[in-house]
């Protein structure tokens, strides 16, 4: 005789509702918008990043900004400099220093790309976006090359006629459906 079910059980239901989606990692922590502004971006790396607790805690609560920030190869090592992670407020002594150089975490292969492909005149390391990943913060960094102001003119225009045609496409149709 087939048993009998006492309860509904919903599938895809959300594991916790109130787990913030930032530390879920179903949001980004911090977005660097004027990178692609500034620069072409070519390739993008995944990293992991050595913090102290306190700094992944102002991550979770939005404290980060990677506005002027730019990775580093010094001593076959892989450094982020200039990322501000804000104070948290509940750290008591163990505070840390917003601005401090953190350590990045690349597999070797990888940093020896990095290296060469660094090496090349006019190509940069920027960091895009910082991320939770299985708990974990992961920073993607990109392989940029600046743009000139003649080239940030010509990415403006074409993003303004892209929009325009898309625009004028919908329009045409929304007169073509009435």
């Amino acid at each position: 005789m087939p048993r009998h079910q006492t309860h509904q059980v919903t599938p895809n239901k959300e594991k916790n509702p109130r787990r913030d989606p930032v530390a879920a990692g179903e949001r980004d922590a911090t977005q660097n918008r004027t990178a692609s502004h500034n620069y072409f971006l070519q390739e993008k790396f995944e990293t992991g990043i050595v913090l102290t607790g306190s700094e992944v805690k102002s991550i979770r609560g939005g404290r980060a900004n990677l506005k002027d920030a730019y990775g580093l190869v010094k001593d076959n090592e892989l450094w982020l400099l200039n990322a501000h992670i804000g104070a948290y407020e509940n750290a008591g002594y163990a505070g840390h220093a917003p601005l401090r150089t953190r350590k990045l975490l690349v597999h070797r292969d990888e940093l020896r790309k990095l290296i060469g492909k660094t090496q090349q005149k006019g190509l940069t390391l920027i960091p895009t976006r910082m991320y939770f990943k299985n708990g974990k913060v992961k920073v993607e960094l990109a392989l940029a090359k600046g743009k000139q102001l003649w080239d940030k003119r010509e990415t403006e225009r074409r993003r303004t006629a892209d929009r325009e045609a898309r625009e004028a496409v919908s329009r045409s149709r929304k007169a073509g459906n009435v």
